[in-house]
């Protein structure tokens, strides 16, 4: 019995810079930033259940450098209602893949919240 689901989401991609967005009328979609997010968690799913013994064997079989691995696994550490932003297409848009992988992150998520609103009052 097959019980998958199919989900339609009318979305247009366009340029942003060097990165692809993915837009609809009241949100746009950081497709790097959640390509990012998402391979970040798949990455903590390999290392919480033992596939990989650690960032740097990830790296090697994704044919990566260990920091960026690394770097991303960070992004597995934020709140929850951030990461659902990110999916509703409602982050910041500064608040990019890269300024992830430049910056470090708190695991505080009160903190995290108030680095969000700095970047929603520069807009």
């Amino acid at each position: 019995m097959d019980e998958s689901m199919e989900t339609f989401v009318p979305l247009t991609f366009r340029r942003r810079g060097v990165q692809r967005v993915a837009t609809d009328e009241r949100s746009v979609h950081d497709v790097t930033l959640l390509d990012g997010v998402a391979r970040a968690f798949y990455w903590q799913h390999l290392l919480d259940t033992g596939a990989m013994q650690s960032g740097s064997a990830i790296a090697r079989a994704e044919k990566l450098h260990h920091s960026v691995v690394n770097e991303l696994l960070r992004l597995t550490l934020l709140a929850p209602d951030i990461i659902e932003q990110f999916m509703a297409g409602k982050q910041p848009r500064r608040l990019t893949l890269m300024w992830f992988q430049r910056n470090r992150l708190t695991v505080d998520w009160h903190a995290q919240r108030q680095l969000m609103a700095t970047f929603e009052e520069d807009v």
